[in-house]
């Protein structure tokens, strides 16, 4: 990861979902994922994962795949936390998707969109996606190349070490 190579540790609320499937003996199919990060948040509050990946963050720590609301609710009680969200066009996305492969993603541009359509629950322990874009503190624009994102991100990373 990018930004791994910057110096930052890395974490993501993915492999924390990941690890509990393993653990339950599920797959890592997108539904399933989706399920047991539900789970977590309805048994843990909306913050569960968050929770979960606080105590590994240590020095210049990124975390990522926060899909929740309360996930950014207990990140921001860290001293100098900024929420960056990274954003493309849907049709862009699901290109993406295709090339990453991963189980249960959507064969067809509809069937992503539905099951991106799903992620934006209003239930207090679902997947908000885009309730979560609206609490970032810089939305980025993915629309681009690799290495349009990565100009993007070092200045957003310069730009809130200023302000802090």
């Amino acid at each position: 990861m990018y930004l791994a190579s910057l110096g930052f540790s890395v974490h993501s609320l993915s492999d924390v979902v990941r690890d509990e499937a393993t653990r339950r003996g599920m797959d890592h199919s997108r539904d399933s994922l989706i399920r047991v990060g539900v789970d977590l948040r309805t048994r843990g509050g909306p913050g569960a994962l968050a929770r979960r990946v606080l105590k590994r963050l240590k020095g210049r720590a990124v975390v990522d795949s926060i899909r929740n609301p309360g996930e950014v609710a207990v990140l921001r009680r860290l001293p100098r936390f900024v929420l960056f969200g990274i954003d493309a066009p849907l049709p862009l996305r699901f290109k993406r998707s295709l090339l990453r492969g991963r189980l249960g993603d959507g064969a067809t541009q509809e069937e992503f969109a539905r099951k991106e359509e799903r992620e934006n629950s209003k239930t207090r322990a679902g997947q908000q996606l885009l309730a979560t874009l609206a609490e970032a503190d810089l939305v980025i624009d993915n629309a681009g190349t690799i290495e349009e994102l990565r100009r993007k991100v070092r200045q957003a990373l310069w730009a809130s070490r200023r302000e802090s």
